[in-house]
């Protein structure tokens, strides 16, 4: 049985579970988080495109690794 809301349901729970570990470093470590913030400032776009595009790539394998499991 999926509950109430069904897929939607799963859906909050995982942006819920985002949210948390998103605010930890915020809550934990607020000094080092500023500092890192001045550090992306300085970075070149092109830099900030390929990292992000590199942390998204190991999300989906993580994704389809979970999900084949």
């Amino acid at each position: 049985m999926e509950g109430i809301f069904g897929k939607t349901g799963l859906i909050l729970s995982i942006l819920g579970a985002l949210l948390v570990l998103e605010g930890i470093p915020y809550f934990g470590f607020p000094r080092a988080v500023k500092h890192w913030a001045l550090v992306l400032q300085e970075m070149p776009e092109r830099t900030l495109r390929i990292l992000g595009f590199v942390i998204m790539a190991v999300g989906i394998v993580l994704l389809f690794a979970v999900r084949s499991l």
